[in-house]
C-alpha cells in the first residue's frame, strides 16, 4: 500500500530520463545564464507527508536533488492541491511562454490538452521506448498523445473497495471474490452501515460515474479525436445502469449524511467508526487506519462491479513528467 522501493527507483530513472531528453533538445536556454550551470525548474504536484524520522529532501524534490547533476540543477515549485487550479497555473505559464517552466508533473487528463496545444515536447524514440517495455500499460496510455509518448510516467495508482472485515462477515459476503455495488449496499443497508463515495460535483464525482459506466459495458464519450464532434453516450444503457446504482446508494440507509459533498477525506472517518461498512478509495486511504483501533479490521478488495458477472473497471490515477 505504499511506494516500493522499486517504484521509487524507477521515478528516479524516469525523471533521469525525462530531464536528460530536455537537455537534448536545447531548451536548457537562460536560466543558468551562458556561463553558469543552467537550471531546470519542476513544477510539482503536492507529495504526501513524509515518513517519520525522514530526512532529506523526500518526494519529488528528492528526485530532483537526487537528479540534479554537474551538467544541470533541478528546483522544484510547488503546484496547488486541487488538480484543476494545477492546470490553470501551467497553462497560464505556458500561454505566456514563460521560459522559467522546464518540467511539470502533469495528471494525465490534461495529457492530450496540453499536448495538442504544442506544450509537451515528445520524448525521444530510444527513451520512449525503454518507458514502454517497463511501464505498466495503463501508465505508459495516459502519457501518449497522437502516437507519441509526451511524458515519462512517475507513478500510477488505482481505486480499491475498502471495508470493515466484521462488517463483511456478519453480511455472509465473501470478500475474495468479485462483489456488485448491489451487494455491499444492501450488506450496509442490512447491518447499520455506510458505503462511501465521492459525490461532490466535482472530479471525483466524475471519476466514480466513469467507473460505473465503464463497469456496465459502455463509455461516457466516443469518437473523442473528433473533439467538439465526439459522441455523448452517457444516455445508454451502460449510463443508465451507472445511474441505477447511485440511485440506490442515494435512496438507502446505507448513504452517508454528507452524501452529495463527499470526498475522498471526508470518507475516511465514517469507514473507521461504528457505522464503518465499505469506502471506495485510492490506496493513500491506508496509512488512515493502519495504526488504528481498527487496523485489523480493514480489508481491500477489487473494485465493485457495476453489473454481476462483468469485471468492474477500476478508476486509474498517475502523474507523469512532462
Amino acid at each position: 500500500m505504499v511506494p516500493s522501493p522499486r517504484r521509487t527507483r524507477w521515478g528516479r530513472r524516469l525523471l533521469a530520463c525525462a530531464a536528460s531528453a530536455v537537455a537534448a533538445t536545447g531548451l536548457l536556454t537562460a536560466c543558468g545564464g551562458d556561463s553558469g550551470t543552467p537550471t531546470l525548474t519542476w513544477y510539482i504536484n503536492p507529495d504526501p507527508n513524509p515518513p517519520d524520522g525522514f530526512k532529506g529532501p523526500f518526494g519529488q524534490a528528492g528526485i530532483a536533488d537526487r537528479c540534479s547533476t554537474d551538467r544541470y540543477t533541478i528546483k522544484t515549485e510547488l503546484l496547488p492541491q486541487s488538480a484543476t487550479e494545477q492546470r490553470i497555473q501551467l497553462l497560464r505559464r505556458l500561454v505566456a511562454k514563460d521560459s522559467s517552466i522546464s518540467l511539470m508533473s502533469l495528471d494525465p487528463v490534461f495529457t492530450g490538452e496540453f499536448a495538442e496545444a504544442g506544450f509537451l515536447e515528445p520524448l525521444p524514440d530510444d527513451i520512449a521506448s525503454d518507458l514502454k517495455g517497463a511501464t505498466l500499460k495503463g501508465a505508459v496510455s495516459g502519457a501518449e498523445w497522437d502516437g507519441k509518448l509526451v511524458a515519462a510516467p512517475l507513478w500510477a495508482n488505482t481505486q480499491t473497495l475498502w471495508y470493515r472485515k466484521s462488517l463483511a462477515k456478519k453480511a455472509g459476503l465473501d470478500m475474495t471474490k468479485p462483489v456488485t455495488w448491489d451487494q455491499i449496499i444492501k450488506a450496509a443497508s442490512d447491518n447499520g452501515a455506510t458505503v462511501g463515495v465521492q459525490a461532490n460535483k466535482y472530479e471525483g464525482y466524475v471519476v466514480w460515474i466513469n467507473a460505473l459506466v465503464e463497469g456496465a459495458g459502455g463509455h461516457i464519450v466516443t469518437d473523442t479525436q473528433k473533439g467538439p464532434d465526439a459522441t455523448v453516450d452517457i444516455g445508454g444503457e451502460a449510463g443508465t445502469k451507472a445511474a441505477d446504482v447511485i440511485s440506490q446508494l442515494a435512496s438507502s440507509p446505507a448513504a452517508e449524511p454528507d452524501l452529495s459533498v463527499s470526498n475522498e477525506g471526508t470518507v475516511l472517518g465514517p469507514l473507521g467508526g461504528p457505522k464503518g461498512g465499505f469506502m471506495v478509495n485510492w490506496t493513500f486511504a491506508y496509512n488512515n487506519y493502519k495504526d488504528g483501533d481498527v487496523a485489523d479490521d480493514i480489508g481491500y478488495a477489487r473494485y465493485p462491479a457495476t453489473v454481476a458477472g462483468e469485471q468492474s473497471r477500476p478508476p486509474i490515477a498517475a502523474s507523469t513528467l512532462a
